[in-house]
């Protein structure tokens, strides 16, 4: 009689299967019916005309869910925001200043001329008195800030830029302009916009090239 364990033609250990790799989960794919559905719900409706309600049905779970995750409806914007600032958007890394300042200005462009991400950035704002709000929009810059601060660090060390450079306040100057335009005026976000504002950054913050 064979031993059990083994191969009754070569009388070998049978190896174990191999186990079954997890792809994310049931967790993974809530969060991310969420968020959509978050974005999509802002984007219909501002932040003002959402609800955890109409989230939570748009994208096939419980409230309860929604509410146990994120706790409160500026949370989980925050998180959303946040989530699609980051999805597609790696900092740049493309060995130059200027080649990586061009790529971030690119992202900021495509990112908030998105549909809704205009009406969402104004109605921040126009809540900014709102202690949830602005921990919100607090939270969401920090995070943009730091996942492209080593852009500027980089630069610093290639010597492109003075070693006092500070990467938060080298950041706000190239995408105020793109913000500002957005926001308050009716011309487009166009490449020679943009070009501009990378010259006027680094004409006031970097060396003579």
């Amino acid at each position: 009689m064979n031993q059990r364990g083994r191969d009754p033609e070569n009388e070998q250990p049978v190896a174990p299967p191999a186990p079954r790799k997890r792809t994310g989960g049931r967790s993974a794919r809530v969060r991310e019916a969420v968020l959509a559905a978050t974005l999509d719900q802002v984007a219909e409706h501002g932040i003002e005309g959402l609800t955890i309600g109409d989230v939570a049905a748009r994208a096939g779970v419980a409230e309860t869910t929604i509410y146990r995750r994120w706790g409160t409806r500026t949370a989980l914007i925050a998180e959303a925001v946040t989530e699609l600032a980051a999805v597609g958007n790696p900092a740049p890394d493309t060995g130059t200043l200027r080649g990586d300042l061009q790529q971030l200005a690119e992202q900021i462009s495509h990112l908030i001329s998105r549909p809704g991400i205009a009406r969402l950035l104004g109605t921040t704002i126009a809540l900014s008195t709102d202690p949830d709000v602005a921990a919100a929009r607090h939270s969401f810059w920090n995070e943009r800030f730091e996942r492209t601060a080593h852009v500027i660090r980089r630069a610093v060390d290639r010597g492109e830029l003075p070693d006092d450079a500070d990467p938060r306040e080298f950041l706000e100057t190239l995408s105020a302009p793109l913000y500002f335009r957005l926001l308050v005026g009716d011309s487009p976000l166009d490449g020679a916009f943009i070009a501009r504002c990378i010259d006027h950054t680094l004409t006031l913050y970097g060396k003579p090239e």
